[in-house]
């Protein structure tokens, strides 16, 4: 459990990182806001649309006696803007970072070179357009594994009791889980880890994952946090992927931490070889 803890420090270290570079936290949040306004436009229609989108899929309930129809249909919408609310903030990240590819990873750069002993930080060597296509094509990877969860959950959201206690909880642990790899998939692409070494290294440690995600994914419900936390989480994901990595860290924002055997990466591959 102890990882739990490193986890979250992690995310309060990255933080305090873009409080102390307030160029690069003023150019981090750019991406964050064009995804915001994209966001709440969907939601806005969601909530307006929604109960006549299920009025129009629910055409059997017309014939229900009593109140039945109107609680029925009035759960659904509930649900769907639930449903919706959920793949927001499980995309939310994934479509930031696309959109903001360059900003974070030019981000994630710095944090590397000010946390690096010798002050350098690794270079994918691939062109822009290249490592934007890894990005796009591993993000809706994931995204599809997200959605799936999704699914699920929503579907187990009816069960009684567990769906209304243990649901939501196994719900927020996926959503940091997924979280966790977006963002630390920015410096472990840059290092060309393909995205199923880079979920094997998290699964290794999903204790740690589960500290550094799942607060933010708690975080990113409250309006407008998520575009505020976005280039520190970048940051606080660029020191765990170098914990991940067994990469020592020096006198910057992270702490050195030693690596253990039971810690060290699985063997990786290179995009595009």
């Amino acid at each position: 459990m102890r990882d739990l803890g490193v986890g979250f420090r992690y995310l309060l270290k990255g933080q305090r990182w873009v409080a102390r570079h307030g160029r690069q936290y003023g150019f981090g949040l750019l991406p964050g806001l064009i995804a915001l306004v994209l966001y709440a436009a969907a939601l806005i229609a969601l909530a307006v649309w929604g109960a006549d989108f299920v009025g129009w899929a629910t055409p059997f309930a017309d014939d229900w006696a009593g109140p039945w129809p109107g609680l029925f249909r009035g759960l659904l919408t509930v649900l769907l803007f639930a449903l919706g609310l959920l793949l927001s903030v499980l995309t939310f990240t994934a479509v930031t970072l696309l959109i903001g590819q360059p900003f974070y990873d030019s981000l994630s750069e710095k944090v590397d070179r000010d946390v690096s002993p010798d002050g350098t930080a690794p270079e994918s060597g691939l062109p822009l357009w290249r490592e934007l296509w890894i990005s796009g094509r591993d993000s809706l990877r994931i995204v599809v594994r997200a959605l799936l969860w999704a699914v699920l959950l929503f579907a187990l959201g009816f069960v009684p009791l567990a769906g209304q206690t243990v649901v939501p909880v196994i719900g927020f642990m996926v959503t940091g889980f997924f979280l966790t790899e977006e963002l630390t998939a920015v410096a472990l692409q840059r290092r060309g880890v393909e995205l199923r070494a880079r979920l094997a290294l998290l699964r290794g440690r999903k204790t740690l994952v589960w500290g550094f995600g799942t607060p933010l994914a708690l975080a990113f419900l409250v309006p407008f946090v998520a575009v505020f936390l976005m280039p520190g989480a970048v940051a606080g994901a660029t020191l765990m992927a170098r914990d991940l990595l067994g990469e020592e860290t020096g006198d910057g924002d992270g702490a050195k931490a030693p690596v253990t055997p039971s810690q060290q990466p699985p063997p990786i591959r290179r995009d595009g070889t």
